[in-house]
């Protein structure tokens, strides 16, 4: 593969959003070579492709660097078109599913407060938590379809899965538990349908892994036990 035509992804196994990207990459069947990056020791070439903020995941197609999640997803979607779908035709939908992308975007963040903080502000990101997962079940179409744009994964489903699958290993290492199925049924039997997907299943991020990542920085942002409130 020429460099005009090469593709990279720079990720950590670590990341919610660096798999967004992998999997989006495999349902559309594009070759890439993939770098790992170490975190703590952050390589030249990550540095070089993504110099202001200097994080992944950083996708470098033909040489140019594309930075950022939920960019890079679009990138993907709009250089290969044709190769599995993931957004709609119609500019309507297309702009439903740009809003819960960047409701998930938004919203998600308390997700990352409540794995790093403890006491009321722990407490708060619960609540937005619930709220953020009550909403995604009620409000954004789930019922009757399989995913979000009908019997195919889109955009959408890479970026609330991926988030969704994070917060049950930090549901786990806080030791409190939010998204519980009999609570958001809809949003439970879509993850598993989306688990299912033979490309997903084939590169979903490994459980122990995530955990003892997640354990890790827990202790480093708190001190506290894990699996136990103060």
């Amino acid at each position: 593969m020429g460099e005009e035509s090469s593709v990279k992804l720079f990720g950590a196994l670590s990341s919610p959003f660096t798999y967004r990207v992998i999997w989006a990459l495999e349902l559309k069947g594009i070759k890439y070579e993939y770098m790992n990056e170490d975190l703590k020791n952050k390589s030249e070439m990550l540095l070089k492709y993504n110099p202001i903020h200097k994080r992944t995941p950083v996708l470098v197609h033909g040489g140019k660097p594309i930075l950022e999640s939920t960019i890079i997803l679009e990138y993907i979607e709009e250089t290969w078109p044709e190769s599995y779908p993931l957004l709609p035709k119609d500019p309507y939908e297309k702009s439903v599913a740009r809003f819960w992308i960047k409701f998930m975007d938004d919203k998600g963040l308390s997700i990352e407060t409540f794995l790093l903080t403890t006491g009321a502000e722990q407490d708060k990101a619960q609540h937005e938590i619930s709220e953020l997962l009550k909403a995604i079940e009620e409000k954004s179409g789930l019922g009757g379809k399989k995913f979000f744009g009908g019997d195919t994964i889109g955009l959408v489903d890479l970026a609330i899965v991926s988030s969704a699958y994070w917060l049950g290993v930090i549901e786990e290492v806080v030791g409190v538990k939010i998204f519980e199925a009999h609570k958001f049924p809809k949003f439970h039997e879509w993850i598993e349908s989306f688990t299912q997907v033979p490309v997903i299943k084939e590169n979903f991020p490994n459980y122990e892994y995530l955990l003892d990542y997640v354990k890790e920085i827990r202790v480093r942002w708190t001190g506290q036990p894990l699996g136990k409130r103060p």
